[in-house]
């Protein structure tokens, strides 16, 4: 699952244009007006990093020395409709494409090069560059998308309305519509899609409802309340997992990070259910699940201040400190638009009690290259 690039607000505070992980969460990139750097995610190490301007999408294929880069306009050789696809190696560009309008978005896998513009989205191979397919969208000026990298169930997910909260779904695989999702009343301010491609979250421009949908089922979803005051979701993002993801973490303009145990929910609704597919599914779309599955950290990072957080994994754990009982225990990686990486582990229990850590902390525009970073541990 790649949480993708997030553009930085109009803040004076957000000193990262924007910042993204790949797509098994084990690296991140990031770009200032100076250039962009590579980080590794386990040990905060720099891998790379180049001074030579500013750019607004700078996106890995996993590990591998890949890169997709869009400038920022800031110099007239880093147009943003130029997308540039760079080797980290060599140091050199491999091809360049350009497009009318600007480059919004950029999503990749080991086959497939997914290009978002306001009012079209183009499909390459990523092997040859060919065009495959060009889908004509709603006008969508954050160039809000999500993609799951999966080859076997790779889809793409864009805003299909500027009035309302629905969903296209596009298989990029089989280069066809795969579904629609009427999701909210108001407008998308994030999706999120499954590593696999089975799952997609949804939140509203009003924040107070996040719907999770089974991408096969389009009109099934279960919801969970973020809260009652409207706030905006600045990152969704998924669990790791091959089949059902144990959480769903948003983060908000609040400051707060709200895990949803997904995985408690749907097994206590199971046991409710003799039908497997009644118990994995509720029939209305308002059927919230309860709070004792919602957890909440309060000022996470600072209020207002753009940030992009991710499930980097979930482990089981026994004889917490919380109780006797298994638990869920989940490390929460976070990168705030104003320079900052932060690790969190939350510990969840079959007893409805949790337990908040920060694990580490360091300054990304501080950090020195080849150096592993000695986390300020809390």
């Amino acid at each position: 699952m790649s949480s993708g690039s997030q553009s930085s607000s109009s803040s004076s505070s957000s000193q990262i244009l924007c910042a993204s992980f790949n797509q098994d969460n084990s690296g991140f990139a990031i770009s200032t007006r100076d250039g962009f750097k590579i980080f590794d995610s386990n040990t905060g190490r720099l891998c790379y990093e180049r001074a030579s301007g500013a750019f607004v999408v700078v996106e890995m294929l996993y590990s591998s020395s890949l890169l997709a880069i869009v400038g920022g306009g800031e110099q007239p050789s880093l147009s943003p409709r130029r997308l540039c696809l760079f080797n980290t190696t060599t140091g050199t560009a491999l091809r360049e494409l350009n497009f009318l309008t600007s480059v919004l978005a950029v999503r990749l896998n080991k086959k497939r090069l997914v290009v978002v513009l306001q009012e079209k989205t183009y499909i390459y191979d990523l092997n040859t560059l060919a065009i495959l397919d060009a889908i004509d969208t709603v006008p969508n000026v954050k160039g809000l998308c999500a993609f799951s990298p999966s080859l076997d169930g790779c889809f793409l997910a864009l805003p299909s309305s500027t009035t309302k909260g629905s969903v296209l779904v596009y298989n990029v695989m089989e280069l066809h519509s795969h579904c629609e999702i009427d999701a909210h009343r108001s407008p998308l301010a994030a999706i999120v899609m499954s590593f696999n491609g089975m799952y997609i979250a949804t939140a509203s421009e009003q924040g107070t409802i996040i719907r999770v949908h089974l991408v096969s089922e389009a009109t099934k979803s279960y919801s969970f309340r973020r809260g009652t005051y409207p706030s905006t979701i600045f990152s969704l993002s998924f669990g790791p997992s091959t089949q059902l993801p144990e959480i769903l973490v948003a983060l908000s303009s609040s400051g707060s990070i709200h895990v949803f145990s997904l995985g408690l929910a749907i097994n206590q609704r199971g046991r409710r259910s003799s039908s497997f597919l009644g118990s994995l599914l509720p029939d209305s779309v308002n059927d919230a699940f309860d709070p004792a599955h919602h957890r909440v950290l309060q000022k996470a990072v600072p209020a207002g201040v753009k940030s992009n957080v991710v499930v980097r994994k979930v482990d089981k754990i026994a004889d917490t400190s919380l109780s006797e009982s298994v638990a869920s225990r989940a490390t929460l990686s976070v990168i705030t638009f104003n320079g900052h990486f932060l690790e969190y582990t939350v510990d969840v229990n079959t007893q409805n009690e949790s337990k908040w850590r920060l694990e580490s902390e360091f300054n990304l525009l501080a950090v020195i290259s080849g150096e592993e970073q000695h986390f300020q541990l809390v």
